[in-house]
């Protein structure tokens, strides 16, 4: 039989009330609105390890254009260190953060931060460690760029998405 008084205890002595925090983000400003299926997808590759700096812009920005934002995996493989530092990022903004390795692998990234616009009614494939999504269906970039910086690389040097990549420069308060 286990002894489960012999298990390791956590190092705080606070614990993070995972279910308060998911309450904070639900009446904050509403419930983040995600694309559906007739909505083109703008998602953003990031990691908790990036420049504080940087992601503090990228998650600003993603919450005008109303994206989304993509994690590999759990922060020092903690779930409540995790929602603590996402918590501490987005502050008051509301903006859709999701931890999907499977999303890293179907658009093949390798660098953060990375940013595809995925066209509206496009395949959520599952993956198995291949390339999974077509490329007709998305547009890629990836550097230490700003997302109206994406997107207007979008608009110019692919057609097909100039659209809507114009789109979501509009709700960044950008014409191109």
């Amino acid at each position: 039989m286990p002894r489960v008084d012999a298990l390791p205890m956590p190092a705080t002595q606070t614990p993070v009330d995972l279910e308060a925090l998911a309450r904070g983000f639900a009446g904050a400003t509403g419930s983040p609105k995600l694309p559906g299926a007739d909505e083109p997808r703008l998602i953003v590759f990031i990691s908790l390890s990036m420049p504080e700096d940087a992601l503090s812009r990228l998650v600003d920005q993603a919450a005008r254009a109303r994206a989304q934002l993509l994690l590999r995996g759990l922060s020092e493989g903690s779930l409540p260190r995790t929602a603590a530092r996402i918590q501490q990022l987005i502050g008051t903004r509301t903006v859709a953060v999701q931890i999907d390795p499977r999303a890293f692998d179907r658009y093949a990234i390798q660098r953060v931060p990375s940013f595809v616009l995925a066209r509206a009614g496009g395949p959520e494939m599952a993956c198995s460690g291949e390339l999974c999504a077509r490329s007709d269906d998305h547009v890629m970039a990836a550097g230490d760029v700003s997302l109206d910086y994406a997107l207007a690389h979008f608009q110019r040097s692919a057609p097909a998405f100039a659209k809507d990549a114009g789109r979501f420069l509009a709700r960044l308060g950008r014409r191109e």
